[in-house]
C-alpha cells in the first residue's frame, strides 16, 4: 500500500516471522548464541522463554536456518498434544513410516531406530517445540522419557522448549521435577531498549529496501518505545499503522503524532486500545480496487 511512496520493495513491519528480518539485538543474539552453544554440547533440555511478542518463533526459525548440515531439526509449532499424538508428530518430522494402528511400544521402537540411524550418519537430532507453555504435563513426561535415548557417547535426541514465562511455572510441578533438573541451558528474551528500537526500525527498513533519510523522527521512536514497552510485535504493529497514517497525509516522515494515533488504535500498548482509526483514503482505495476488479471481470466475460 505505502511501499512505493516510501521507496520500499515490501512492507517492512509484518508480524510474520521472516528470518531475513532477524535483528541481532543484545537479547536476541545472546539467545541465539545460547542455542548454538547448547546444540554443540548435545546434552539435556534447552529452554527459551519470553513474553508474548518478543520474537521466540523468529528466534527458533533463525536457529534452524543457522545450524549446520550435521543437525536434523524437528519443529512442532503447536505442542498442545497428548503423548501419543506428540510422538506421532515427532515420527512424522523424522520421516518415520508407521502403521495406522501402531501401538506405543512399536512407535517408540521405530523412532529409536531412526534416531540411531541418523546418529550413525553423523547427524544430531534436535526437537524444537514452540508455545511450550501449552504442553500437557503427561506429554512433558513423555519428552523426558524420549530424552533418555542415548548411545555410549551422547544423547540421541536433544529437546528445545520455546515458551512464555508460564512455562517456568509449568515446570515446577512436582510430577515432572526430573525434567526440570535436565534443563542445562536456558535464556529469557527481554524487551528492546529505546536505542534498540531505533536500530531495529532502521534494520527492517533497510531489509525492505529503504535508502532514504530518517523515516521515523526521534519523537516517534521515543513514543514507540514507551507505548510498546520494547515488545517487537507491538513495535511492528504501531510502526506499520504509523506509516499508513504518514502515507495517507502525503508526508515523508513519521512523527510522534502518527505514533500516538497508532497507539490509540492498538490493544496491548501503554495508552492504547481506546479509539479506532478511520482511514477514509483507504476506503476510497478499496472502492477503486473493487471497481477495477469489476471492470476486469466484465472485460473478460
Amino acid at each position: 500500500m505505502y511501499s512505493k511512496h516510501f521507496g520500499l520493495r515490501e512492507a517492512p513491519f509484518s508480524i510474520t516471522p521472516d528470518t531475513s528480518y532477524f535483528f541481532t539485538s543484545p537479547h536476541s543474539q545472546e539467545a541465539l548464541n545460547t542455542l548454538l552453544v547448547a546444540a554443540k554440547s548435545g546434552e539435556g533440555f534447552i529452554k527459551i522463554t519470553g513474553e508474548v511478542g518478543t520474537g521466540k518463533t523468529l528466534l527458533c526459525r533463525k536457529f534452524i536456518a543457522t545450524v549446520g548440515p550435521e543437525f536434523v531439526t524437528a519443529y512442532i509449532p503447536n505442542p498442545y498434544l497428548e503423548p501419543r499424538t506428540l510422538m506421532l508428530a515427532l515420527a512424522d518430522e523424522l520421516e518415520v513410516t508407521l502403521a495406522r494402528d501402531v501401538d506405543q511400544h512399536q512407535m517408540l521402537k521405530s523412532i529409536t531406530y531412526r534416531l540411531i540411524e541418523l546418529a550413525h550418519a553423523g547427524k544430531q537430532v534436535m526437537l524444537l517445540l514452540d508455545e511450550a507453555q501449552a504442553i500437557p504435563v503427561e506429554s512433558l513426561e513423555a519428552l523426558r522419557l524420549l530424552s533418555n535415548l542415548e548411545t555410549e557417547k551422547r544423547k540421541l535426541l536433544q529437546i528445545v522448549l520455546f515458551g512464555q514465562p508460564e512455562l517456568n511455572q509449568h515446570l515446577q510441578a512436582n510430577s515432572i521435577r526430573q525434567l526440570a533438573q535436565r534443563i542445562t541451558f536456558h535464556y529469557h528474551l527481554g524487551p528492546l531498549s529505546r536505542d534498540d528500537i531505533e536500530y531495529y526500525l532502521a534494520h527492517r527498513l533497510r531489509v525492505a529496501g529503504y535508502t532514504g533519510g530518517r523515516l521515523f523522527s526521534r519523537g516517534a521512536i521515543s513514543r514507540l518505545f514507551r507505548a510498546s514497552g520494547g515488545i517487537p510485535r507491538l513495535v511492528n504493529i504501531m510502526a506499520n499503522k504509523s506509516l499508513m497514517l504518514c502515507f495517507g497525509e502525503g508526508r515523508q516522515q513519521v512523527t510522534r503524532r502518527h505514533v500516538n494515533l497508532a497507539a490509540r488504535d492498538t490493544n496491548g500498548v501503554v495508552g492504547g486500545g481506546r479509539a479506532r482509526l478511520r482511514w477514509p483514503w483507504l476506503a476510497a482505495g478499496v472502492s477503486v480496487l473493487v471497481a477495477a476488479c469489476g471492470l476486469t471481470w466484465a472485460l473478460t466475460k
